[in-house]
């Protein structure tokens, strides 16, 4: 008889909170509550931020991928972000990302894969089997947030392209247009437009990668990368990278846009390590956004159980 265990950010399907507990919880935290947490961290909403697009709700399983943590308020999960194509400021693109057009949406895949192509939005995610997953999102910046992602696997997109022996890494582009994004065609560049990250391929194919369309119940918001966004919570948040127009699966190692940018600040694994410190700042601590004080930086965000294995025999202050 084989026994199954539960890893430690995963609960029962007993422990799962009912919808309509949720749905209240939701709306609770949309009010006073999330109003406060706001005012105690400092963080105010941008006027007229997300208000320019609907935000249709989704249909979606529950699943057991959840650390157990309380929730970041909605209102700090759509207000304050990097997306440094609408600006740099934390606010700047809940203020500037409604010039986004998320729909209709494609997505070129190529490389070493045997079904190249350019695949419409309808073709990459299946809308009746998605999920929701609550995962920690860790920024470099030294502050976190812990969200209920909508969305599928990554693995299954990428089994869908077939890939071949030869792709060894699996390389992303966000979009990059000067009609839509202010950053883009300005005169200073903070970054080599279009953002570009990656993963090894072993670690796209990790249980915990995923490919989120939506959070709190709704369609991603455009400041939150709509409408394809990378989420891989056991990495820094700028892996995660927003609103996918290219999936590309390559033999080499990809040059990555904050690598490239400040290759002695940002590596290619980008691993939550608290025993790693950023140049300019330590990693050991972090603050929960919506949080009084700070709390002991987990290795690999809390995720050690599962993806530990990928950096077996690597040392992890040369690769970081």
């Amino acid at each position: 008889m084989m026994i199954k265990s539960r890893k430690p950010w995963q609960i029962s399907e007993n422990e799962v909170t009912p919808e309509q507990l949720y749905l209240n919880r939701r709306a609770f935290i949309g009010g006073s509550a999330g109003a406060a947490l706001l005012g105690v961290t400092g963080l105010s909403l941008p006027a007229g931020a997300a208000t320019e697009r609907v935000l249709n709700p989704l249909a979606f399983s529950k699943t057991a991928y959840d650390p157990k943590e309380a929730l970041t308020p909605y209102e700090a999960v759509t207000a304050y972000n990097n997306y440094y194509e609408f600006g740099t400021g934390k606010s700047d693109p809940a203020e500037n990302a409604w010039r986004l057009q998320p729909k209709p949406w494609s997505v070129k895949v190529d490389g070493h894969v045997g079904r190249p192509g350019i695949y419409d939005f309808e073709d990459l995610i299946d809308m009746k089997a998605l999920e929701e997953r609550i995962y920690r999102l860790r920024c470099v910046e030294a502050w976190s947030m812990v969200i209920p992602w909508i969305g599928v696997p990554l693995s299954l997109l990428i089994k869908k392209f077939e890939p071949t022996a030869d792709a060894k890494y699996v390389a992303f582009e966000t979009l990059a247009d000067k009609k839509q994004m202010p950053e883009v065609k300005g005169w200073f560049n903070v970054l080599d437009w279009p953002y570009r990250e990656g993963l090894r391929m072993d670690e796209a194919m990790n249980e915990l990668a995923f490919i989120a369309v939506g959070l709190y119940g709704k369609e991603l918001p455009n400041q939150n990368g709509a409408p394809l966004r990378l989420v891989v919570p056991w990495k820094y948040g700028f892996k995660s990278i927003k609103s996918i127009v290219r999936i590309s699966f390559v033999e080499d190692q990809p040059k990555t846009s904050w690598k490239k940018s400040a290759p002695s600040e940002y590596g290619f694994y980008s691993n939550v390590n608290p025993n790693v410190d950023h140049p300019r700042w330590s990693q050991k601590q972090e603050r929960r956004i919506g949080e009084f004080g700070r709390r002991e930086t987990l290795m690999f965000n809390g995720y050690e159980d599962a993806v530990a294995h990928l950096y077996q025999g690597m040392d992890l202050r040369k690769n970081y």
